[in-house]
């Protein structure tokens, strides 16, 4: 009888190690490692057996022109929802959802179950943290207590199994959360690597054999990634998180894979006491608390996706008395803040080894984009020299090192979404190829970051604000 092996498995990246040790080669967490067997079960979780079935035969890729045509998209009429997912579920999709504890994920997630439910779909919602009292409470307060949406509360995978086989088949499975689930053919607890990884491979099975649409929810580790290993990203075939400050009334459903879809997408939701509400216009949400004429504040005209988004950013830049001074940021890439900051220094003469800096991203939400980086460089310069820019300029483009600024894609499409609210001079690069066309707004050029560092100058200089002066 072979000798049974284990290995010891990290439970926040999924590295193996063959015996233990305090910290984790892959990813650094200490003491995450938990003693796994490596013997797989039988049936679906064990090694490859041996099949005279021929389904998996390959075929000439010009045969597939008479292949059916795929089932339309599962749309759920929730517009920012489908947005994201590219129009709808595909059938026999699997997709992924993240986000941090009390984000609002089981929320949506009823609110999507009970929009197709009243359109006639087969939806299951299958809680394995929540009793079934306790889905009907949410109902309730959400307001679709009456939709027909079939619920149960169950953590067992092959009784979730069986009884999906044993009624008709569902359009849309809803699974929350793939970390409560644990089969009876794996050796560990519920949780582990080695479960969530197994139970979310018969799940994704199930949803390729029998066409329905299943959603998993995953939590999170503490810094925002889901839990459980990278591996179970790469099997499905959409993967959303679900982002957003709880101190804050909206959140953002952000794609940020997607098979069947653009990734990078993503919807805009208001939190309120009756769920969540879907926001039209991102835009005027972000910048409706927004104090003109405010030292360091700055509009950025960004991108989402296929979506244009104007977001205000906010710099404070304060004479600090430690000797290495704090560099504070929230929304943005702290990296990238030190990159513009020594652009700053090198390349204009603008100094901040002396001032603590502080730069934030209104309204909570977290840009990605280096097109943000000319309008990073202008709140910081005109924070420092207590500066307040025109109310009606949108700043964009990304700062190379040598202090070159470059041109952001689709310019054109930002600087219309900024006409249309209002604005009426755009701070980027010239546009190349796109120069002809009609924007409405009044173009301000810059090749270089020494020139709009100059321009600001001469501005704070002619309100009494010298930029050497407020350097020094």
């Amino acid at each position: 009888m072979a000798k049974r092996r284990s290995t010891f498995i990290c439970q926040n990246c999924g590295t193996e190690h063959p015996r233990w040790i305090g910290k984790c080669d892959g990813c650094g967490a200490w003491n995450s490692l938990v003693e796994e067997s490596a013997s797989g079960g039988g049936g679906a979780l064990g090694g490859p057996a041996k099949s005279k079935a021929v389904k998996g035969r390959a075929v000439g890729l010009s045969s597939l022109d008479h292949v059916e045509e795929p089932l339309p998209r599962l749309a759920s009429g929730i517009t920012e929802l489908d947005r994201v997912t590219g129009g709808g579920f595909v059938r026999g999709s699997a997709l992924l959802v993240g986000g941090d504890p009390g984000i609002g994920k089981s929320t949506l997630l009823m609110q999507v179950t009970a929009a197709l439910a009243q359109k006639n779909a087969r939806v299951i919602y299958i809680s394995g943290e929540e009793a079934l009292g306790q889905v009907r409470l949410r109902a309730e307060r959400l307001g679709v207590s009456q939709a027909p949406v079939a619920i149960a509360s169950e953590t067992n995978l092959e009784d979730i199994l069986a009884t999906l086989e044993d009624g008709p088949q569902p359009d849309l499975v809803v699974l929350d959360s793939i970390q409560t689930l644990w089969s009876a053919g794996v050796d560990s607890a519920p949780g582990t690597v080695t479960q969530v990884r197994a139970c979310a491979q018969q799940v994704i099975r199930y949803a390729k054999r029998t066409g329905a649409s299943v959603i998993l929810v995953g939590h999170v580790t503490k810094d925002g990634q889901i839990a459980g290993p990278r591996v179970v990203e790469h099997m499905v075939d959409a993967v959303l998180y679900f982002e957003g400050d709880r101190t804050h009334h909206f959140r953002v459903l952000r794609g940020v894979k997607n098979r069947f879809g653009a990734t990078d997408e993503i919807g805009v939701f208001e939190m309120t006491g009756s769920g969540l509400q879907e926001v039209q216009n991102p835009s005027e949400l972000f910048l409706g608390d927004r104090l003109v004429e405010t030292p360091g504040s700055v509009v950025f005209a960004g991108l989402e996706g296929t979506r244009p988004i104007l977001v205000e950013i906010q710099a404070l830049v304060a004479p600090s008395s430690l000797g290495t001074p704090r560099r504070a940021v929230v929304g943005w890439d702290s990296n990238r803040l030190a990159m513009v900051l020594a652009v700053l220094e090198a390349r204009c003469g603008v100094r901040f080894s002396g001032h603590d800096v502080y730069l934030a991203v209104a309204g909570g939400l977290r840009l990605n984009e280096p097109a943000a980086d000319l309008a990073v460089a202008a709140a910081l310069v005109a924070s420092l020299t207590g500066l307040s820019l025109p109310s009606k300029q949108v700043y964009f483009g990304e700062i190379g090192l040598s202090g070159a600024i470059r041109s952001a894609p689709q310019a054109v499409l930002r600087m219309k979404e900024a006409a249309r609210l209002g604005f009426e001079e755009a701070i980027t690069a010239p546009l190349a190829k796109e120069r002809d066309a009609k924007t409405g707004l009044r173009l301000n050029a810059h090749t270089r970051l020494e020139s709009l560092v100059t321009d600001l100058a001469a501005a704070a200089a002619s309100s009494g604000n010298a930029l050497q002066q407020a350097a020094e």
